[in-house]
């Protein structure tokens, strides 16, 4: 089963995050094979991480919360508040075999969230910026939630119209890298 894990970094925590890298990095070299994507998300402007993405395939959702708050910046206070949902693969991949690579152009993390029908269940056509892209769903896999997206676009109004406007709740564009040793 694949997880979408959203953690939320506390105001103020960087110092924390940046003395935890080595142990953050240990612990998700040990999921290493499960990964489809990883990354913080980013306040540019101010040059410092404002949460981290881990898209990862589990057997339960009980091992997905295992592994969400198991995490070293999770136990030592850097995050306020994680997001947990189970997610399809619409493309298949993982963020290491996107043909646009680690590097170059503007990444972003569109988290639209939502409930009711679903929308937004097959990628757009555009298939070559996608570097992940899937529905959000219950635990169960049951019920449409919304939908997550890492892209590479030009600016976040480009990343946003990856998704449908208007059936969503809400819509969230983060600035987003490539994360990991690899």
């Amino acid at each position: 089963m694949e997880f979408f894990c959203y953690h939320r970094d506390r105001p103020g925590s960087d110092p924390l995050r940046e003395e935890l890298v080595e142990a953050h990095w240990s612990y998700m070299d040990r999921f290493d094979a499960e990964l489809i994507a990883r990354g913080p998300t980013l306040d540019r402007a101010a040059g410092i991480a404002t949460g981290s993405v881990h898209i990862v395939d589990l057997p339960d959702p009980a091992a997905a919360r295992a592994f969400a708050f198991d995490e070293p910046n999770y136990q030592a206070g850097v995050y306020r508040d994680v997001m947990i949902r189970r997610w399809r693969n619409a493309l298949g991949r993982t963020m290491w075999d996107f043909p646009g690579g680690r590097d170059g152009g503007n990444r972003y993390l569109v988290l639209g969230l939502g409930s009711g029908e679903a929308a937004d269940l097959v990628p757009p056509t555009d298939r070559d910026e996608l570097i992940a892209y899937g529905p959000l769903l219950s635990d169960d896999g049951a019920a449409w939630l919304g939908t997550a997206a890492l892209v590479r676009a030009p600016d976040a109004d480009a990343a946003r119209a990856v998704l449908t406007r208007d059936r969503y709740a809400a819509i969230e564009v983060h600035d987003w890298e490539f994360g990991g040793r690899r």
